[in-house]
């Protein structure tokens, strides 16, 4: 990272960010909406003398062209956002899941969250402003040893069946299941990609 500014967006625990900046000479500042890994991200990321904000990727506490890197992992962005905090000639690059994962719950529940089609939106937003942008992308199956580890990630992650309740949807986890059990377990389509963007200098 050199003597660059960065910022890291939705850093989680921090434990990613920790290991990006260990010998840097940069400066560094993270974000974290969720209180838990606030708390776990700024216990852990003092020893690197970075302090913690509160905020999501959608609304930055920055001034403008403040930051040479703006680094995102899973956190969701306003584009015009990452563009205001940016220096020219600065770097935005994120990794994020594939909008159209789990498909395969929308067959048994038909309320799962449709997520907008970022892997397209960003790419446009950022080429239309002139930006060097690459992009890569990995599709994949994903396996959950069985219905009860599959249950306990919808319930971590509730925004991806809203009012998602273990009985009241007992009878389409119960299809889901019959549908989509192997040998290994229950097979759902994932996906990931990366998004490197270069603002103009």
């Amino acid at each position: 990272m050199g003597k660059k500014r960065v910022v890291d967006l939705g850093t989680g625990s921090g434990e990613v960010f920790s290991r990006i900046i260990a010998g840097s000479t940069g400066r560094a500042v993270a974000t974290e909406q969720w209180e838990p890994n606030s708390r776990v991200a700024a216990k852990r990321l003092a020893a690197f003398t970075v302090p913690v904000v509160y905020a999501s990727g959608r609304v930055l506490p920055f001034g403008d062209a403040v930051f040479d890197v703006v680094l995102s992992r899973h956190e969701a962005v306003e584009p015009a956002e990452i563009d205001r905090v940016l220096q020219p000639g600065g770097g935005f690059l994120t990794q994020q899941v594939c909008p159209e994962h789990w498909p395969e719950l929308k067959q048994f529940f038909p309320r799962a969250t449709v997520f907008a089609d970022h892997w397209r939106g960003y790419q446009e937003w950022f080429r239309g402003r002139g930006y060097e942008v690459e992009a890569r992308r990995a599709d994949y199956q994903v396996v959950f040893g069985g219905l009860a580890d599959l249950v306990f990630m919808l319930m971590v992650a509730p925004w991806e069946i809203p009012g998602f309740d273990v009985d009241a949807d007992e009878t389409a986890l119960l299809a889901l299941e019959n549908a989509y059990a192997g040998e290994e377990g229950i097979k759902l389509s994932e996906g990931r990609y990366l998004l490197a963007a270069i603002k103009p200098g």
